[in-house]
């Protein structure tokens, strides 16, 4: 027999569709108002602790070819207790949101594609075995390729596997990518039309952390399953205008 469907299955089935766009106005957007875009990246506090990252020119990563990649990719829910090099975890960041070219103050490409050149998201830190970092919660600057470091928190595992609903290996990782979306950002183009891609947007990210995992030895798993107000308060983020899309933790294999 069919299953009748819920409200809420009739808005998730919605939510997947691309019904919205016939219904929203774009005459009447930020955009199309003359509104001033949203910065590009979150900035950081004046006065912050910044860690440059090694690029593309100074790092030191073995090659990978992309067939052998794809081929070997898959989630990993078990990690050694080998730490992460900074060469690696810079590259791991610029392959998930690095930035290729400045078009100009308001505008970037980076290593992923995201609607309408928005990029949405925020990429955070839980760093526990990194060489020459200490733990604790960090954020992703891509335009300077750099570390914003946030805090230390006592018991960061315990933290991270209680924020996403008693997943352990979260916290026996050697750290964890948690992504947050600035709807804002895509919402100045898109309006109510924003929602579906922002989550395009989080999959193609996690995807290229996937594949760059590959090329250092390294796994990953991706999580949706995670407490929302947990894993919002773990990066002091308000819930609304910033929140938790999704998890990923990495470590070698």
């Amino acid at each position: 027999m069919k299953k009748h469907p819920t409200i809420s299955t009739e808005i998730g089935r919605y939510f997947l569709t691309d019904r919205i766009r016939d219904e929203v106005n774009f005459w009447t957007t930020e955009q199309s108002e003359g509104a001033q875009p949203p910065p590009v990246q979150k900035p950081a506090p004046p006065g912050s602790s910044i860690i440059t990252l090694p690029n593309q020119e100074t790092w030191v990563i073995p090659h990978c070819d992309l067939q052998s990649a794809i081929a070997g990719r898959q989630s990993h829910r078990h990690f050694k207790a080998a730490s992460l090099s900074l060469d690696e975890l810079a590259f791991l960041l610029w392959a998930t949101q690095g930035v290729r070219h400045f078009i100009h103050e308001e505008a970037v490409l980076r290593t992923v594609p995201s609607a309408g050149n928005r990029h949405p998201l925020e990429t955070y830190l839980a760093i526990l075995k990194v060489d020459g970092l200490e733990c604790g919660i960090y954020r992703y600057l891509p335009v300077t390729h750099a570390l914003y470091y946030e805090r230390t928190i006592e018991n960061l595992p315990a933290h991270l596997t209680a924020a996403t609903r008693g997943q352990s290996f979260t916290g026996q990782a050697a750290v964890t990518f948690i992504w947050t979306a600035i709807p804002a950002r895509t919402e100045w183009r898109y309006a109510e039309a924003s929602y579906k891609v922002i989550a395009l947007d989080a999959g193609h990210v996690c995807q290229n952390l996937y594949l760059a995992c590959q090329a250092i030895s390294a796994g990953t798993c991706a999580i949706a399953a995670y407490d929302q107000t947990l894993s919002d308060a773990l990066l002091r983020v308000d819930g609304y205008d910033e929140f938790t899309v999704y998890i990923a933790p990495v470590g070698k294999i």
